[in-house]
């Protein structure tokens, strides 16, 4: 069903978000919002804040944010016309019911009818399980120690022996060839025709954490490689962007996430009682990945294979988790492979002893790297504590960096002031332990500006624009929505630009509605939550004003110092050179008027 956007808006401002959301938790009016416990994660200070001016929510604590359909799709599973259609009857608003034409069907958006199709897969894959064709695969779930309960909370499945079953079942649904062939359950040759993607395996659906489902892993029961197979990449299903259980970690009580390297783990450890375990699909750690998880954690636990794999990717994962500012353990699996096995072998309660016991990142890291050396030959010995002593630089806190140092030199019964002039060493010769992606920009134009610092900067702005819409007129003659970083700030930036030119103000509600996934929308409205300066003097808030203002052209004029560099532009360069003199000059004059 397609919907007008006028009618979406309509609905979206008839539905009041103060009034909806305090019918699902209690809010309380502070200073201009009101604030309430975030329904999303386990927490005993509000810090979920519900804005009446701006028609939008943020919680400052996991960083969900949105509108108020937003607010109802996450918190009642709802798909986006779901929710529409729920708001317009509180609303008291009749949506048209006009069915699709064929013709109308074909053009309906890509992703819902990929998430439409996989639900029908889904279900097919499951009554195949539960059928006398799927045997086999039920009684080899079971023998692995899976519940009935188990098999059915995760939905999982049975491609059956016939390799064009599926097809024919999507074919009898109405779905044309055209349109499966951008699903990734089908394939198509000259000779065979149309043909599944999956067949004589177990199936296992994965979801997104609102539980739609957006692809498929398949696993053979015997020794067939490859072991297991993902779906292709469709318009709604990228592993670099999905963590496996996530959908139903994110309602744990717990304080932490377990991350761990497959389904049958992730799986163990829900029956098991551990129901905040998630895991990659088969794919390294991503930025995206710990975007995701930050929304609902500040701590996670490794509980990574065992074997020389799993530590390797337990490396790789640390350093990336760690730098997004979240805390690092590792959960000791020895002598087992997996959490699958350590469970099946010890059992609960011997596991929640090693996620008692786990180890600190950083020391996990160092007890790795010992295994490099040979301690009793003092050359190797020597070589050893060098490498300490760099990843110590790690640490740019002088304090932490001095806990670390002491604890250490105490664990390897080394001199810790002996470690401290070896960290000193290294940190003259200006060595650093981190990775290069935290360098936003060339050094070599020396741009040693912070990207969180810029990041906090356009967030800053953003929000100064839409609370105080008289600053457009006089910024729009400087800014521009490309000075924005690229990614969302620069779509947000374009929308609220051309929501100004429109009319004298913005509603960020109505930004928000631009932006389809949930992940999106929270994204958009943490863009308008930044602190502004309270109570403070005038000439200070101007001054402030200049310098975010100064900061983010600056930042701007310096990447297209870059792009011109490498085009060899030397008139775009000699440009960018001109405005880069008078821009202290130029802000001034502008915000002065």
């Amino acid at each position: 069903m397609y919907y007008p956007d006028d009618t979406v808006e309509e609905v979206r401002i008839r539905s009041d978000i103060v009034s909806v959301i305090g019918s699902y938790i209690k809010l309380r009016k502070t200073g201009s919002n009101h604030m309430g416990l975030c329904p999303f994660h386990n927490e005993k200070t509000p810090s979920f804040s519900v804005s009446q001016s701006k028609q939008m929510y943020h919680c400052f604590g996991c960083g969900v944010g949105g509108n108020v359909y937003t607010f109802i799709m996450e918190y009642e599973n709802y798909t986006f016309v779901e929710a529409l259609k729920f708001l317009a009857e509180k609303a008291g608003i009749n949506l048209p019911e006009q069915e699709y034409s064929a013709r109308e069907k074909r053009q309906f958006d890509l992703k819902n009818r990929l998430m439409e199709i996989n639900k029908e897969a889904a279900k097919y894959y499951y009554y195949q399980l539960k059928s006398d064709r799927g045997q086999a695969s039920k009684d080899y779930l079971l023998g692995r120690g899976m519940t009935e309960e188990t098999i059915k909370a995760f939905g999982l499945g049975f491609a059956n022996r016939f390799s064009d079953d599926l097809f024919k079942f999507l074919k009898s649904l109405g779905y044309e060839d055209e349109f499966l062939k951008q699903t990734g359950l089908v394939s198509f040759d000259e000779v065979r025709g149309g043909h599944d993607k999956f067949w004589d395996r177990i199936m296992f659906p994965i979801m997104d954490v609102n539980n739609r489902v957006v692809g498929f892993g398949g696993r053979v029961m015997g020794e067939g490689m490859p072991k297991y197979l993902n779906s292709p990449e469709t318009a709604i299903f990228d592993k670099s962007r999905i963590l496996y259980g996530l959908n139903r970690a994110r309602r744990s009580r717990e304080s932490y996430l377990l991350i761990c390297e497959g389904y049958m783990d992730v799986m163990a450890l829900h029956q098991a009682g551990f129901t905040n375990a998630i895991a990659t699909l088969g794919t390294a750690f991503t930025e995206a990945h710990v975007n995701l998880i930050k929304r609902y954690t500040k701590e996670v636990l490794l509980t990574f294979d065992s074997d020389g794999a799993g530590i390797q990717a337990a490396l790789r994962a640390i350093p990336i988790l760690r730098d997004a500012g979240l805390s690092v353990k590792v959960v000791n699996m020895d002598p087992y492979k997996d959490p699958d096995d350590f469970i099946k072998s010890l059992g609960a309660d011997e596991y929640r002893k090693r996620i008692d016991e786990a180890r600190n990142s950083f020391f996990f890291e160092i007890d790795m790297l010992q295994r490099n050396y040979n301690m009793d030959d003092p050359e190797d010995k020597t070589k050893f504590f060098n490498e300490i002593a760099k990843k110590l630089l790690y640490f740019s806190e002088q304090l932490e960096r001095n806990f670390y140092l002491d604890a250490v030199a105490k664990a390897y019964n080394i001199d810790a002031n002996l470690l401290q002039k070896l960290v000193n060493k290294y940190g003259s010769r200006g060595y650093r332990d981190e990775p290069k992606a935290k360098l936003p920009y060339k050094v070599a134009l020396g741009m040693k500006s912070s990207e969180e610092g810029i990041v906090k900067i356009q967030k800053l702005l953003l929000t100064w624009l839409t609370e105080e819409p008289h600053l457009f007129s006089k910024l729009k003659t400087i800014l521009k929505p490309e000075d924005f970083a690229d990614g969302i700030y620069t779509d947000v930036a374009k929308l609220v630009f051309e929501e100004y030119d429109k009319a004298d103000e913005v509603m960020p509600a109505k930004i928000i509605s631009c932006f389809q996934s949930i992940e999106e929308q929270s994204e958009a409205a943490s863009l308008f939550n930044a602190e502004l300066l309270g109570e403070i003097k005038e000439a200070d808030r101007q001054k402030a004003l200049y310098d975010t203002v100064y900061r983010l052209k600056e930042e701007s004029l310096n990447r297209q110092s870059l792009k011109a560099i490498e085009e060899n532009d030397t008139e775009l360069l000699q440009n960018i050179i001109s405005q880069k003199a008078d821009l202290k000059k130029t802000i001034s004059v502008v915000l002065k008027q």
